[in-house]
């Protein structure tokens, strides 16, 4: 071991009697879990080994709807129920992250109508699914331009780890198929999405949780798009636009922190912010070297922000829902990704034991 891993090897160890010494009047209602995907028998199976017992899950819907049916949703939970596993979430089958020149059904990104209202109808018909069958969220997204990246680096061992640089930065063309899209445009298509669907949110008691903009753009845009969802200040004005227990955020920490110039120091107040709002109803939990506009993906012990600290605050909020892993490094031995996410899994696990 050398002097770099011996340092960051026993300030990890002296962290954990703080955790332990966190007032002890607040219980942890946070669970260890993940979004990862497919929800069948094998991987359920597999989250259920290493300790994952709640799980946003990802039903089967078939014939192309965008919705999952009762019985679909009965089947998924299910197979996990038989698996000592509770799914607290499911993904829509579309509003992913994705690229809009990739998404099969763009229409209420692209605020193209009727189509658009065909496809929130779809959303209104999940949440009255979900509540029908007992599962109390839905996550979503409202891209255009997806999970902007501009390659790999070299991580420890043979890992290697997600990058953004923006000056790096080279779009495939110099605008998407949604055209311009300014601040002013994309808050009219979030409006009108949220104005129809959180009422109906609201009479069904489903949380609605979504997901930042990965990373954030500077003002002028990229490809034509100003993520508006991409600055804290622009998350604080969606949470305001149609006020509502149920109506929050997905809180990926590390799509945040890439939000930040200073991330190490300034992404706590950032979960007190919204934890005391009670506007987080999910939390990936990920961690990343850098800042705004540059920055890599690591795994939870690595990076700049101090996972005791933050879990430690989580704590001090009362958040009481899923804690996650998120992106995770790749490997030559791990296409997919599963060594990965045992590894947080377990990092995720012992940091709620420390604190609980």
């Amino acid at each position: 071991m050398n002097r770099r891993q011996f340092l960051s090897t026993t300030a990890a160890v002296s962290a954990i009697p703080t955790a332990q010494a966190a007032p002890a009047g607040k219980p942890v209602l946070m669970k260890l879990g993940c979004q990862s995907a497919p929800t069948t028998e094998t991987h359920v199976k597999y989250l259920a080994r290493y300790g994952v017992r709640n799980i946003c899950g990802y039903p089967q819907v078939a014939d192309g709807r965008l919705y999952a049916t009762v019985d679909e949703l009965k089947s998924m939970l299910d197979l996990a129920h038989n698996n000592g596993v509770s799914v607290d979430c499911i993904a829509l089958p579309f509003l992913t992250s994705s690229h809009i020149d990739r998404e099969k059904h763009p229409a209420i990104m692209l605020a193209q109508s009727p189509e658009r209202d065909r496809d929130i109808e779809s959303v209104q018909n999940a949440i009255r699914n979900c509540a029908a069958v007992g599962v109390p969220s839905i996550k979503y997204n409202m891209s255009i331009l997806g999970v902007l990246r501009t390659g790999r680096t070299p991580g420890r061992g043979d890992a290697s780890y997600s990058r953004w640089r923006l000056a790096d930065a080279k779009p495939a063309a110099p605008l998407t198929r949604a055209g311009q899209v300014n601040a002013d445009q994309f808050w009219e298509r979030i409006t009108y999405f949220l104005d129809r669907v959180i009422p109906v949110a609201n009479e069904y008691k489903i949380r609605m949780a979504c997901h930042l903009q990965d990373p954030g753009v500077p003002p002028e845009g990229y490809q034509g798009v100003d993520r508006v969802l991409g600055t804290v200040a622009g998350l604080k004005r969606f949470i305001a636009i149609r006020e509502s227990p149920y109506h929050g955020l997905n809180f990926c920490q590390g799509t945040v922190s890439e939000m930040l110039q200073d991330p190490g120091k300034e992404i706590f107040e950032v979960i007190r912010y919204f934890g005391t709002r009670q506007k987080i109803f999910n939390v990936h939990f990920r961690n990343i070297r850098g800042h705004r506009d540059d920055f890599i993906e690591v795994y939870p012990d690595e990076g700049d922000i101090d996972f005791v600290k933050a879990i430690q605050v989580y704590k001090e909020v009362g958040y009481p829902y899923l804690l996650m892993p998120d992106h995770v490094p790749q490997a030559p031995g791990d296409p997919s990704g599963l060594q990965s996410f045992a590894y947080c899994y377990g990092y995720i696990r012992a940091l709620l034991q420390s604190i609980g």
